[in-house]
């Protein structure tokens, strides 16, 4: 739930005041079914969910022809607190499950590029101790051979993926440090999407610093 929690938070935060329907349309565009394993009837739910939790507000209700009430929302005060509260976790904390990661990266934007560095650096660090501590746990398990053979093969993959995520943290990092991409309060860091939904392009290009 905290990736999704995330997610639509993040969502909510950025397009505010907004209904349900743009959050789920804007959502889905995203690709979050596939990488963070979020339905499009979880959305929804969400979205009640954190209207329970006092974490988003009702602004008001649209009326548009034959379609029906939208409600829409915005961040409450706890709301914004719970955001980077997630953010923050998502972004320092080393997981196997990558969707809280992948949810964060969404929404690194709203923290300044410096605090993003500094989390990646951080982030690299417990990647490197895992690694090694896996490597350790691997010879052991070999040793004991208390289990069946092939349960080796659960440390091997354990050890690759965290050598990719160590590998992909290391390049991020020195994308940052490069200017890539826009952060708070740089200019155009919250740009919304033009008229056709796409992002604008200069969002995806390196600042020059």
């Amino acid at each position: 739930m905290s990736a999704t929690r995330l997610i639509v938070l993040g969502a909510v935060r950025t397009f505010q005041p907004v209904h349900g329907y743009f959050v789920r349309r804007e959502l889905l565009s995203w690709g979050v079914e596939t990488w963070a394993h979020v339905h499009p009837g979880s959305i929804y739910n969400a979205l009640r969910s954190l209207d329970h939790a006092g974490e988003i507000d009702v602004v008001d209700t649209e009326n548009e022809g034959a379609r029906p009430a939208r409600t829409r929302y915005r961040l409450t005060t706890d709301g914004e607190k719970a955001f980077f509260t997630l953010l923050r976790d998502a972004l320092w904390t080393v997981q196997m499950d990558p969707s809280a990661l992948f949810a964060g990266l969404m929404f690194a934007s709203a923290l300044r590029r410096e605090e993003v560095i500094d989390a990646m650096t951080a982030r690299c660090d417990k990647l490197r101790a895992a690694s090694v501590e896996i490597k350790h746990a691997s010879q052991d398990a070999a040793e004991a051979r208390t289990a069946p053979a092939h349960t080796q093969e659960l440390w091997n993959i354990g050890a690759a993926r965290l050598g990719g995520e160590l590998r992909w943290c290391r390049a991020y990092a020195g994308r940052l440090r490069a200017g890539h991409y826009r952060f708070y309060p740089e200019p155009g860091w919250n740009a919304p999407p033009g008229p056709e939904g796409r992002w604008d392009a200069q969002l995806w290009q390196p600042i020059d610093r």
